[in-house]
């Protein structure tokens, strides 16, 4: 059950990141980068990065990539502390 949610997910952070994309392209209100993250966060991570690659979306912006990275690394504490409880 956790496999399918976690897929749901990273398919709807993948979705999230070519829609933003597109509306970048149309000139259209985007997707806070906010959003973006905390789907990334909440277990999209997977979804997002094929999203970054495939769109080449928000891939040359440093200042989201770093978020990025926080969330990643904040991710992979997180798991961390949990898998030793």
């Amino acid at each position: 059950m956790l496999y399918l949610i976690v897929t749901i997910i990273n398919l709807l952070s993948f979705i999230i990141f070519g829609l933003d994309k597109r509306r970048s392209i149309k000139h259209q209100r985007r997707i806070p980068e906010n959003t973006l993250l905390l789907v990334s966060f909440l277990g999209g991570t997977i979804g997002a990065i094929l999203g970054m690659l495939i769109f080449r979306h928000k891939i040359s912006k440093t200042s989201f990539l770093l978020k990025f990275g926080v969330v990643v690394l904040t991710q992979i504490v997180l798991i961390s502390l949990l898998r030793t409880i």
